[in-house]
């Protein structure tokens, strides 16, 4: 059976039907069923990927080093197979579970992307960063106010609420520390700096009145809460080991907290191996009615229905997904009346960090696997534009102790070798930047007229890449901070460009994003498609622009705030 036929399930309309369908079980699908499931609908969510339970299905989380084959790392003819995903941060022998082989899903690199997915229920929120930074209103007005990007519809203090809402939820650990440009929020106690970092704070602090040195925000519970017990989490045990699933649930994940959730509501229902064809949108009722999906085994197509349908597949395969959903009313994608779709993708620029030496301090060291690091909040174009450059950056730091000296350690053996090996190293010290980037229509995806997938699907073509405003950028972190270091008494500092393709930083964003115009955006403040109402948008698509602060708790704010509002205009019959 053909994908573009069309077919429903023998087992009839009436049991395919529910009150709303979630497309993708990720960081913004899973706060999309909660809270769905919390208001009394019978929410789907479909996963192309396999099913992942909490707990049972981390098989390397309690491993030892000595227990994994290769040591930790990949053979060398899976990396020979693998160039794209082996680049991805956190991959090895320990995560490659969570992470899709090359091969398994195939795109077309018009210009250079590495596009980094996890296919499995809790799709990538397996295996995020974990940094939940609030935007500024300065990143919600930039754009519009240097003249790089359109208007968003929403600000900061329409967010903040839901902000609250979500970091009260999943536990947010940090300081409150009242910086305009990284506001404050719900937190539980962070973990310690160490002596090395709060050495550079004090000298940042003594150096630079609009620099600021602060605890980070983590998704790690510090001090789990009674509504974090209820979901069965426990405190976050300092392992540094996330990526492969944490059996104390001491990071959020969808699978350790807002799936099983939803799930004790008895409104959810997870179908995993689904691949989304399409949203089926009907003509008369001049409203999508339902999913059209493609079992990833058998090949089976089968349509589902609801009365509201929230677009969470990640930004590129939400764009994919509304590109390949034609109709004689949207021949050219779900809701592109004006032809933006696929357009002003925009990403995370990760290219440039520097890294140093520190003297002294080495009669301290610290407790545990600290899974956090400190961070400077931006403090490029926040008043005013003060750089050749438009956007700002953040700054991620850390500082640790080496595990050895290797100067010392060369040829030796024997017991000199391992009581060598008891003694840390010296401190060094490191910064990287987090930049933001000007969505741009050159900066697009669309659909391949003629190569598809596994699945009869269009391959996504990638059409993304630098601009002078990203090189003028990185020359500016790097000249800055190095000078931070500098002055914080480091000694051979080192700057680095990695020159990395745009994707490894995840954080892929844009081809559906909001806006105040039907003319110049695809959907409207409560992330509706403007011209298709009963279909939200709430994960890296809808971003109108990139900010510069880690967005993923923004796609969580956003989910809530769409589906409180899907349910309300859903009960007065407006959708």
């Amino acid at each position: 059976m053909s994908a573009n036929s069309l077919f429903i399930n023998t087992k009839g309309t009436q049991q395919n039907t529910y009150d709303a369908i979630v497309i993708g079980s990720g960081i913004s699908g899973g706060w999309a069923a909660k809270e769905l499931c919390d208001q009394g609908l019978k929410t789907l969510v479909l996963e192309r990927g396999r099913n992942v339970t909490h707990i049972k299905d981390y098989p390397t989380a309690t491993m030892a080093p000595w227990e994994f084959k290769h040591r930790g790392q990949m053979s060398k003819a899976f990396l020979q197979e693998n160039p794209l995903i082996s680049k991805a941060a956190g991959f090895g022998e320990d995560t490659a579970h969570f992470f899709i082989k090359d091969n398994d899903h195939p795109y077309i690199q018009e210009k250079p992307f590495d596009w980094i997915r996890g296919y499995q229920v809790g799709g990538k929120s397996l295996t995020w960063g974990r940094a939940c930074q609030r935007w500024s209103n300065f990143e919600f007005t930039a754009p519009e106010r240097y003249g790089y990007g359109i208007g968003w519809p929403v600000n900061y203090d329409t967010i903040a609420p839901w902000y609250s809402h979500v970091e009260k939820f999943i536990g947010v650990c940090g300081t409150r520390d009242g910086i305009d440009a990284m506001p404050d929020g719900e937190f539980l106690p962070p973990f310690d700096l160490n002596c090395a970092e709060a050495e550079i704070q004090r000298k940042i602090q003594a150096n630079y009145k609009d620099r600021h040195l602060v605890h980070a925000r983590w998704a790690q519970l510090t001090a789990p809460q009674d509504v974090h017990l209820q979901q069965g989490r426990a405190k976050c045990q300092a392992r540094n080991l996330c990526m492969r699933g944490c059996p104390f649930g001491g990071y959020f994940s969808s699978v350790s907290s807002t799936l099983p959730w939803a799930k004790k509501t008895g409104h959810l229902t997870v179908r995993p191996f689904s691949v989304v064809h399409s949203i089926i949108y009907d003509e008369q009722k001049g409203k999508a009615t339902g999913v059209r999906v493609i079992d990833a085994n058998t090949k089976e197509v089968t349509d589902f229905f609801a009365r509201i349908i929230f677009v969470n597949a990640a930004a590129l395969n939400t764009n994919l997904v509304l590109l390949n959903s034609t109709s004689n009313r949207f021949p050219n994608g779900l809701g592109n009346d004006n032809g933006l779709l696929g357009k002003y993708i925009a990403f995370h620029n990760y290219r440039a960090s520097v890294s140093a030496e520190m003297e002294g301090m080495e009669d301290k060291y610290y407790y545990g696997r600290n899974p956090t690091e400190p961070i400077i909040a931006n403090y490029r174009n926040l008043h005013r534009q003060d750089s050749d450059y438009v956007g700002g950056f953040t700054t991620f730091m850390g500082a640790y102790r080496a595990r050895a000296n290797g100067e010392l350690l060369e040829h030796q053996i024997g017991a000199a070798y391992k009581d060598a090996l008891s003694e840390p190293g010296g401190w060094r010290t490191y910064m990287y930047m987090q930049g933001e980037t000007i969505p741009k229509a050159t900066n697009h995806v669309r659909l391949s007229p003629d190569k598809k997938d596994q699945w009869g699907i269009p391959l996504l073509i990638m059409s993304v890449d630098y601009d002078d405003n990203d090189e003028r950028m990185i020359k500016d972190f790097l000249t800055q901070s190095a000078e931070m270091m500098d002055n914080a008494g480091c000694k051979n500092i080192e700057q680095h460009d990695n020159h990395q393709a745009p994707g490894l930083d995840i954080h892929e964003m844009g081809g559906c994003r909001m806006g105040k115009d039907a003319r110049t955006s695809l959907l409207n403040e409560w992330n509706q498609l403007h011209h298709c109402k009963n279909v939200f948008v709430t994960d890296g698509a809808a971003m109108t622009s990139t900010g510069n602060q880690s967005p993923s708790l923004l796609y969580m704010a956003l989910t809530a705030r769409a589906a409180t509002h899907a349910v309300s205009e859903m009960k007065k019959g407006n959708i």
